[in-house]
């Protein structure tokens, strides 16, 4: 199940500054689809891309068009000595990603985090016994019992 693209290829081709060709036109469409995966997979699913926010698309348009004038992702070109030089990258170098900043907006629209959270409580306490606790036979001190109201497991 493929899902919409939360960018047109007509609004990525009204942020280029030349014409596109046939196989430009199918690299940008192909870009906008596997942006708009990634944002999903950093942020939410947004099934529907008029439910996400306009930032997502913001977003998927301006690393598409920053594919788009440079999709081999090089940062230096001579022609003398036929230097070319990448940046760091790495093997992302000539593919369709967000970079680091775009990644944590995403990251903090979807309303995840990367820090650990744990509940905090003061030394030797513990809620008192009461009905939320299962006794135990034989003296055992009593442990709570978390369930669901509509189902006992």
């Amino acid at each position: 199940m493929s899902m919409e693209p939360f960018a047109t290829l007509e609004q990525l081709k009204a942020r280029l500054d030349w014409t596109l060709d046939e196989d430009e036109e199918r690299s940008g469409a192909a870009a906008l689809e596997d942006l708009s995966g990634w944002a999903r997979y950093y942020g939410r699913p947004w099934p529907d891309p008029l439910t996400a926010p306009q930032l997502v698309r913001t977003m998927v348009l301006g690393a598409a068009v920053r594919y788009m004038r440079n999709p081999e992702g090089y940062t230096q070109s001579r022609a003398g000595d036929e230097t070319l030089t990448w940046s760091e990258l790495g093997d992302r170098a000539g593919s369709v990603h967000f970079n680091h900043d775009e990644i944590r907006a995403l990251t903090s629209m979807s309303g995840k985090t990367s820090l650990l959270t744990a509940a905090i409580s003061t030394w030797n306490s513990r809620p008192r016994p009461d009905a939320g606790y299962v006794p135990v036979a034989g003296g055992g001190k009593p442990f709570p019992m978390f369930s669901d109201p509509e189902s006992p497991w």
